[in-house]
């Protein structure tokens, strides 16, 4: 077998059996296949296409490709969930808690932010002393005592998937559905989910700007899952603007923290019940949606959901006077408001800007290795549909600088667009996907 007959059959419109992707995969590991021709391969990939079979057999080869992690001796069922990148999108901080603390165990590993989307990591080390770093067995024994951890990698996971990713990236070949399908899975097979909750975004914010390109993705991962043997459910949530209010580490931690309270932003309050109730559903210990639902906002209700998540601060090393009192959490020296220039209704908020113009803040990273100011960051005070009057503000900035602050305010006046007419607000789900 060779890895040049293995390119021209793809490049060809061929399907891949599962030995020669099992080959390819295995040879590029091991370094016997050089970076070129797996460029070449994944044009070939984005071109043609994979089917769900071709797509299926690729994620357990990328997932097999280090270590796998086995979470069958402390919970029944490995829970996970993940999401494609949002603006704003500090759900994991909200649903966890309430997951777990319904009972049903949630061990999740994350990562840091790249680009305009927010890292959960770098949310949670906006906490003094959190400690993202678990070993495999401080992974499992903290899972096992409290029932919730949220840590980084705890083992080499998929990591033909990161060589491949330093690829796509610099090849143009990072928009190819089963790529990115596979990407994703493998990485949470790997991890020992035996049950994952997808969050697919689609919209200006979102990796997938076009619903049906998201409704493929989403069928793709539902169906990879299938042949996986676990049990997978995607939500197609938007991101045409950003979740919630808070663009930003420390201050997506204090709406996160308001939202256990019982407040929060009601988009996001509700995004959060919604994709915890899936949770909930996935784990067996509930008999239909409605009832994980009542569950749900159950743990919001009589406090549970945030005593289970100061419990994770502290079980990994956190302050959590900062949460009892948020304004010990890092905060910037200069805060601006944005105002509306005219009189109307939010007609659209560009959540991609919005993202964008928070990371030349420093509250994201361009590359990887950049540093991040926990700081910084937007508060997004309206929604698209709400209506203001001139003067209103529209958004606050918070800054290391006047000048940063500025053109901050500049970007973000750009980003929204208010007209005269007034408009529905937006959907905050388009669909659900492997869920009768």
């Amino acid at each position: 077998m060779r890895a040049v007959d293995i390119i021209t059959k793809k490049r060809d419109g061929g399907s891949l059996t599962t030995d020669e992707i099992h080959f390819f995969i295995e040879g590029f590991t091991r370094g016997d296949i050089p970076d070129y021709q797996v460029a070449a391969w994944s044009m070939a990939v984005l071109l043609q296409g994979m089917d769900a079979r071709e797509t299926s057999d690729l994620t357990m080869a990328l997932a097999q490709s280090g270590d796998q992690l086995d979470l069958s001796d402390v919970v029944d069922v490995a829970l996970d969930k993940h999401s494609t990148g949002g603006v704003g999108d500090k759900t994991t901080l909200v649903v966890a808690p309430i997951v777990s603390a319904c009972g049903v165990p949630v061990g999740k590993m994350s990562g840091g932010g790249l680009g305009f989307t927010g890292g959960t990591l770098d949310k949670m080390e906006s906490i003094p002393g959190y400690d993202i770093n678990l070993d495999t067995r401080g992974f499992k024994r903290q899972l096992a005592e409290i029932g919730i951890v949220l840590s980084g990698p705890t083992a080499v996971l998929a990591p033909a998937d990161g060589k491949l990713y330093a690829l796509r990236d610099v090849t143009g070949t990072v928009p190819s559905i089963p790529l990115i399908a596979s990407s994703v899975m493998s990485k949470k097979i790997a991890g020992g989910a035996d049950a994952i909750v997808l969050d697919v975004k689609v919209g200006l914010g979102a990796f997938m700007q076009d619903l049906d390109d998201g409704e493929e993705l989403a069928r793709l991962m539902v169906e990879i899952g299938v042949h996986a043997e676990r049990q997978v459910i995607a939500l197609l949530s938007d991101m045409n603007q950003p979740l919630g209010v808070a663009v930003g580490n420390a201050l997506e931690v204090k709406e996160a923290v308001n939202t256990l309270h019982g407040g929060g932003p009601g988009d996001f309050r509700e995004h959060s019940l919604v994709f915890a109730s899936n949770m909930l559903l996935l784990s067996g210990r509930f008999e239909d949606f409605p009832q994980a639902r009542a569950a749900a906002e159950g743990a919001l209700e009589d406090g549970s959901a945030l005593k289970k998540f100061i419990q994770l601060v502290d079980a990994q090393g956190g302050d959590v006077s900062v949460l009892e009192d948020l304004s010990k959490l890092p905060s910037a020296p200069v805060k601006v408001e944005l105002t509306a220039g005219t009189s109307g209704y939010i007609h659209q908020i560009h959540a991609r800007e919005v993202g964008l113009t928070a990371m030349e803040l420093g509250a994201g990273r361009a590359k990887k290795g950049d540093a991040i100011d926990h700081a910084v960051g937007i508060e997004v005070l309206h929604n698209v549909g709400d209506e203001v009057e001139a003067g209103d503000a529209i958004a606050v900035i918070h800054a290391r600088s006047e000048e940063q602050a500025q053109q901050a305010v500049r970007r973000l006046e750009a980003a929204h667009g208010i007209k005269n007419e007034s408009i529905e607000p937006l959907a905050l789900f388009y669909g659900t996907i492997g869920r009768d």
